[in-house]
């Protein structure tokens, strides 16, 4: 599988970005997962439903099933933080490409999504790991760079270009033990 991190401060339109590069992605016939960093508790149940009622009891995990979609929920005894590769090793294998939204400190290469009008600074100048840039304003960028600069209003093009240097993004779970 290829790996691309989307990163970039709150509002920067990283969320926007992956919801148009799935289906652009999908367009080239390749299979897409995401990988969404959240931040403490948070819920995909509802109270009353079945599997609310069984995490309620105590199941340390739940996995809802169907013939169109499947969950898997775990339950942590302690705090737990995983790591993004703890996550893409739990992921499909067939997939061919994911989508890591947030994570931005890992040593995953990312696309770094960045808007003047956020007011946030740009990482690219001290992150190593940011292969691109994407932005609505190239001319506002605080540094020169030698990294692609993408058009975040083409994700079709983003995407193009993440197809055609995708050996670059090939995921070797090896390389980050």
């Amino acid at each position: 599988m290829k790996v691309v991190g989307l990163a970039g401060f709150s509002g920067a339109g990283k969320t926007t970005l992956a919801e148009q590069l799935i289906p652009a992605l999908k367009a080239h016939g390749l299979r897409v997962s995401v990988v969404k960093h959240a931040h403490h508790a948070f819920d995909i149940d509802y109270p009353g439903k079945d599997t609310w009622r069984h995490r309620q009891a105590g199941a340390y995990e739940v996995v809802a099933a169907s013939d169109r979609r499947m969950a898997l929920q775990r339950e942590f005894e302690q705090p737990t933080d995983l790591t993004v590769h703890d996550l893409l090793r739990v992921l499909h294998p067939g997939v061919d490409w994911v989508l890591v939204e947030g994570y931005k400190h890992s040593n995953l290469l990312k696309i770094e999504v960045w808007r003047a009008e956020t007011g946030q600074p740009a990482q690219y100048p001290d992150n190593p790991f940011i292969a691109a840039i994407a932005t609505d304003a190239p001319e506002a960028l605080p540094a020169t760079t030698l990294r692609p600069v993408l058009d975040l209003n083409q994700p079709a093009a983003l995407a193009a270009w993440l197809v055609e240097n995708g050996d670059r993004f090939e995921y070797v779970p090896e390389a980050y033990l």
